[in-house]
């Protein structure tokens, strides 16, 4: 399974998020839940990157770990900008965790 953890400060931003294990809804190379998933992450990463100029805080391994830490002193036009476009992502993860609850989990975790 998928466990994506988003976690938010006292105010409902999100700081920081990991994604990590394998969904194992099919072999490698045809697993649907992976590939979104992965799919959904990484374009959003981009996107933040691309469209804000805000370099994250990002790990990751081949093992199926992700993991993307927000710089806590941005401008708050750009903060705004950048939660957005994570929140989308949220939503899109737990679109697919909807259909294929076995495979992905999204917890949402405020601090605070």
């Amino acid at each position: 399974m998928i466990l994506v953890e988003i976690y938010k400060d006292s105010k409902g931003k999100i700081e920081s998020f990991t994604m990590t294990g394998h969904a194992e809804f099919a072999e490698k190379g045809a697993d649907i839940v992976c590939a979104g998933a992965s799919a959904v992450a990484f374009g959003s990463l981009n996107a933040v990157m691309a469209l804000t100029g805000v370099t994250l805080n990002i790990e990751q391994s081949e093992s199926g770990y992700l993991s993307c830490k927000l710089p806590a002193d941005l401008p708050l036009e750009t903060s705004k900008q950048v939660q957005l476009l994570l929140e989308g992502m949220v939503i899109s993860l737990e679109t697919i965790e909807r259909d294929y609850k076995d495979y992905l989990k999204v917890n949402v975790k405020n601090r605070g």
